[in-house]
């Protein structure tokens, strides 16, 4: 990791100032628990060293977490226009290790995004997945 992670506004902050609200048709829930965000990161660990790909960072919780616990890179990728804007931030505050991808995880090849060694990342709503595997 790289040293203390910066100061940033809280989630709730950055949600408001976009004008965010979670957009069902996008299957959208935005993770405020702190708690909630670190054991998802912790579950992609370790992480030091690994570039990440992030699906859907919404407005940024888990890519914090993400981040601070060590990943060399994240490479997000947020089809909302307004998550992307809001996520701006994390990039000037995180400049070499954050980039957004503002396209359609799903036209992606993630493989094209960052090198290895790389884990895929994601707070995945369910209702969009399931959508998506049916036959």
């Amino acid at each position: 990791m790289e040293g203390p992670a910066p100061a940033l506004p809280p989630l709730r902050d950055v949600i408001q100032r976009f004008g965010l609200a979670a957009r069902k048709s996008l299957g959208q829930n935005f993770l405020l628990d702190l708690n909630l965000i670190g054991r998802i990161a912790r579950t992609a660990a370790p992480l030091e060293g690994i570039n990440v790909i992030e699906i859907g960072p919404g407005p940024g919780g888990l890519t914090r977490a993400l981040l601070d616990a060590g990943a060399a890179r994240v490479t997000a990728i947020e089809r909302d226009e307004r998550c992307v804007a809001a996520l701006t931030e994390l990039v000037a505050a995180y400049p070499d290790r954050l980039r957004i991808v503002p396209d359609d995880a799903l036209k992606i090849d993630p493989r094209e995004l960052a090198p290895a060694p790389r884990k895929i990342v994601a707070n995945l709503p369910y209702n969009r997945i399931s959508r998506h595997t049916r036959a």
